[in-house]
């Protein structure tokens, strides 16, 4: 039998999307209602993390890379573990967790590019937040991750 915690983590990333003016993009998971997060996604072989995030951007809310400005990127990998009813269950039971580089990108686009009816839809519906509206909305075993992010671009996020 597996144990979990020697599984490794899945390198992935994350977008804050932000509008300029201190709101940021959240999505409602189409396959957990009332669960609310950023764009995230994992990073495929050969795929830089920049590329990757601006691949998934395009995928989860229909966005192109002209219609977003890249204004930092987190200064190193986050990570987090699953909770235990997930453990086995995602990822084909593969990963503990993720370790994320994140990245702050400001909607330079109108605001009706954004399109979560794509391909794969990974949203139900999405919404605009702040910073403490972000932080309650999201899933308790991602809040630490996410308080690290709005710490990290708190200046970019005013």
């Amino acid at each position: 039998m597996t144990e979990f915690s020697d599984l490794p983590y899945r390198p992935c990333v994350g977008i804050v999307l932000t509008d300029g003016e201190g709101r940021i993009f959240v999505g409602e998971r189409i396959d957990t209602p009332g669960a609310w997060q950023m764009p995230q996604g994992g990073i495929d072989a050969g795929e830089e993390p920049q590329e990757a995030a601006l691949r998934e951007l395009g995928e989860e809310i229909g966005l192109g890379s002209e219609q977003v400005e890249v204004l930092a990127r987190t200064a190193d990998w986050l990570t987090y573990d699953l909770p235990d009813h997930l453990l086995g269950k995602v990822w084909n039971g593969k990963y503990k967790g993720q370790r994320q580089l994140w990245f702050l990108l400001r909607l330079t686009g109108p605001e009706e590019a954004i399109d979560i009816a794509t391909d794969h839809p990974e949203f139900s519906r999405w919404k605009w937040t702040d910073r403490a509206g972000l932080l309650s909305d999201i899933v308790p075993f991602k809040r630490d991750i996410y308080e690290e992010i709005v710490r990290e671009f708190s200046a970019s996020l005013a």
